[in-house]
């Protein structure tokens, strides 16, 4: 009687565990699947909020001369549409017919690499082993056909479609930038008003303290890849490069990633240079290597001016990691991120280890 009695315990200990179990685990998938269907929303939410935090600084410094709050953020934030549309309208047609341009001239690339010195070299070096002739052959052969050019972007369909989403993802990062602008000092009083009221002026300074770091981070951080763009440009137009204007804009991109981005849009843009002339190449890596330390030991540190109080391996780490996670998106996020969690340790974590 009591062996039966205990074992029917155990069947319904089992199936209330294991029936537990199952519905934690799909609830657990469930969540996950919502989070991917919307990770697209997430990611303009987070971009939108990002960027009213870098335009922070400029409508507190009209907030500060007496300008209404409302009017302030929409001085700031149509002079930044007014810049960002201006730049685009002067950039993009001349980056696109260049992009045309590199497509058409490939195959011509490929011919005039092949018969470079170092690839000779490199056939006689091999003979016998690797046929280099065959491999730039066939290499010239894919790049003259349109339709292989193309699918490496994903076809006409997949670009065409992607220029949409851009656009449509641009005007919602815009509307959400403007809103949470507008709206940033009742969206920090209602976060204000969840926090115990003792806790509440340390969680008050943290959050100014985080919100002016991030803010900071991003206007320094847009102005030193405007300077490299500038000046990759002028430069490349100068000693003959090919595609100055879209080299220039990769030099731009990739200054927005903290510490890595610069080495990886020079290497491209020297790696690009050496296929048309080992001179221009040579150029190129030098001038990019005087760049570099200019702007490690002198215009990082005065256009950021501490702004993220991050040390370096740091903000390596933090921006491998946000590459790895989110792409160039991620990788620039990051290291705001981790300035953040820096100043929530140094405020909040030792002070409460120091009382203990």
């Amino acid at each position: 009687m009591g062996t039966g009695q205990g074992r029917s315990l155990t069947l319904n200990s089992a199936f209330r565990v294991g029936f537990t179990g199952t519905l934690g685990v799909g609830l657990a998938i469930a969540v996950m699947m919502a989070l991917q269907s919307v990770a697209t929303v997430i990611i303009y939410i987070g971009l939108a909020l990002f960027l009213s935090l870098g335009l922070e600084p400029i409508v507190q410094w009209f907030v500060e001369r007496k300008v209404p709050r409302s009017m302030s953020v929409i001085l700031v934030v149509l002079a930044f549409i007014l810049i960002v549309v201006g730049a685009g309208l002067l950039v993009a047609p001349i980056v696109i017919s260049q992009i045309q341009t590199f497509i058409g001239d490939l195959p011509d690339i490929v011919a005039n690499l092949a018969a470079t010195g170092w690839v000779l070299e490199l056939e006689q070096q091999f003979t016998g082993a690797i046929d280099v002739d065959a491999i730039f052959a066939n290499l010239g052969d894919w790049v003259s056909d349109p339709k292989n050019v193309l699918s490496v972007g994903g076809g006409v369909v997949s670009i065409g479609a992607g220029i949409l989403s851009f656009i449509t993802g641009a005007i919602i990062v815009v509307i959400l930038t403007i809103y949470f602008a507008v709206t940033m000092p009742t969206i920090k009083s209602a976060m204000f008003s969840l926090v115990a009221a003792s806790s509440r002026p340390t969680v008050e300074s943290v959050t100014e303290e985080v919100t002016r770091s991030i803010g900071r981070y991003v206007l320094g951080q847009l102005s030193l890849g405007i300077v490299n763009g500038v000046c990759s440009a002028i430069f490349l137009t100068i000693i003959g490069a090919p595609l100055p204007a879209l080299l220039a804009f990769v030099a731009f991109l990739a200054s927005l990633i903290p510490l890595i981005g610069p080495i990886i849009g020079a290497t491209i843009i020297t790696a690009s240079c050496l296929m048309v002339s080992p001179g221009l190449g040579i150029a190129a890596g030098i001038y990019y290597l005087v760049y570099m330390q200019v702007e490690a030991y002198l215009l990082s540190p005065r256009i950021m001016n501490a702004a993220v109080d991050v040390p370096g391996a740091l903000v390596i780490i933090a921006a491998i990691a946000g590459g790895t996670l989110g792409g160039v998106l991620g990788a620039v996020v990051a290291v705001p991120v981790a300035a953040s969690a820096l100043i929530v340790i140094r405020k909040v974590v030792v002070p409460a280890q120091a009382k203990k």
